[in-house]
C-alpha cells in the first residue's frame, strides 16, 4: 500500500512501505534467514537504512532462536548484527521487566555488538545498539559545555558513534532516551541534551524533532494546562521550522519515515495548526506507530482523533 493513500485501516508495521522488508519479516517468522541476510546486505552503504531493518528484523526474531541459527550455520556480517540488535532487544526487555537475568543478557548483548563491529568496522548500527545498553550501565561521562543541566551521560560512545555517521537518527533518539526520566534522568536533562542535539543538526534534517519527542515522553497529564503546552511559541515554531524545512525532502526518502512524521504531525495537531497537520497525516498514508500517541491514551484512539480533527478519513469502525 503506498503513502499517501488510505484505504480504511492503520497499518502498523514497523516495515511500513519497505516492501523487501515486509517480505524479510515473514520468512524471519517462518523460521528463514536468507531474505533478511539480502535486505541487510543491500543495506550496507546506507547507515540509516540498514539501522532501521536490523531493528525491525529483531524485533520479530526476538522471541526465536533464528538469530542462534543463523550466527551458527552461516557466520559473517549480517549475522552478528542480527545477534547483536536480537540480544540487545531481550536484554532490554529484561532490564525493563526487572528479570534477574538482566544483568546476564547485558553481557551476552555487550559480547553480541563487540563481535558485530568487528565484523564490519564502519557500520556504527552495533555501536548504536551498545548505546541503547548504555542506561543499563549508568555511564557518567562528562557532558560538553553549552548545557545548562551538564547531564553526565554515554558522551564518548555517543561521540564515536558520530565519527562513524555524524547525523545517524537512531543514535540521537538513544542518546537522548538516556535522559528521559523512566530511565532515571529528569525532564530539564533531557530537554538540554534535545535542544543541544537539534541545534546542531541541519535544518533539513529530522533530528530537529529531537525537542518534539522530549516533549512527548516527558508529558504530565496532570500539570496545568498540560495539553497547551504546544501551542506556546518555542514549540510551535519547532514544529512549523521542521514543516518547512524537513517535510519537502520526505518524498525523496526510499521509505515512509513513519516515526519522525507521527511525531511532527502530532505536534502541529496540538498546536492547532490542523492544516499543516493534515499534509503531513498525507505524507504518511496509513501507515501508523504507537509513539506519540500511546503517551497520551490508546494510540488508535488518539490518531483517529487527530485525523478526524484534521478533516481525514479514519477507520470505518472508529
Amino acid at each position: 500500500m503506498a503513502a499517501g493513500s488510505f484505504e480504511g485501516q492503520y497499518v502498523w508495521s514497523p516495515a511500513a512501505d519497505d516492501r523487501a522488508l515486509a517480505r524479510a519479516c515473514m520468512d524471519v517468522r517462518a523460521g528463514r534467514y536468507l531474505s533478511a541476510h539480502d535486505v541487510l546486505k543491500e543495506a550496507r552503504e546506507d547507515f540509516e537504512v540498514r539501522a532501521h531493518r536490523s531493528l525491525v528484523l529483531a524485533s520479530v526474531a526476538a522471541d526465536s532462536d533464528l538469530a542462534e541459527r543463523w550466527l551458527a550455520e552461516e557466520p559473517g556480517p549480517e549475522a552478528a548484527l542480527l545477534w547483536a540488535r536480537v540480544a540487545m532487544l531481550r536484554a532490554l526487555r529484561m532490564a525493563d521487566a526487572g528479570d534477574r537475568r538482566r544483568g546476564a543478557l547485558t553481557r551476552i548483548a555487550q559480547t553480541a555488538c563487540e563481535r558485530a563491529a568487528k565484523e564490519l568496522p564502519e557500520d556504527p548500527t552495533p555501536w548504536v545498539a551498545q548505546l541503547a545498553l548504555a542506561r543499563l550501565d549508568h555511564h557518567q561521562d562528562p557532558a560538553p559545555q553549552g548545557l545548562l543541566t551538564a547531564p553526565t551521560g554515554p558522551w564518548y560512545l555517543f561521540a564515536h558513534i558520530l565519527r562513524l555517521d555524524p547525523w545517524h537518527r537512531e543514535a540521537h533518539h538513544r542518546f537522548l532516551s538516556f535522559f528521559f526520566t523512566r530511565y532515571g534522568g529528569s525532564s530539564g536533562a533531557s530537554w538540554d541534551v534535545a535542544a543541544f542535539l537539534s541545534q546542531r543538526a541541519p535544518a533539513p534534517s529530522p533530528l530537529r524533532l529531537l525537542p518534539l519527542v522530549a516533549l512527548a515522553e516527558e508529558y504530565d497529564p496532570s500539570a496545568l494546562l498540560a495539553d497547551r503546552t504546544w501551542e506556546q511559541p518555542q514549540w510551535t515554531s519547532t514544529a512549523m521550522g521542521i514543516y518547512r524545512n524537513w517535510l519537502p525532502r520526505v518524498a525523496d526518502y526510499r521509505f515512509t519515515p513513519v516515526l519522525d512524521l507521527a511525531y511532527l504531525a502530532h505536534a502541529l495537531f496540538m498546536a492547532k495548526r490542523e492544516f499543516e497537520a493534515r499534509e503531513v497525516f498525507t505524507a504518511m498514508g496509513p501507515y501508523a506507530s504507537r509513539m506519540p500517541w500511546s503517551a497520551f491514551g490508546d494510540p488508535a484512539e488518539q490518531l483517529t482523533k487527530a485525523r478526524r480533527s484534521c478533516g481525514l478519513p479514519v477507520p470505518h469502525d472508529a
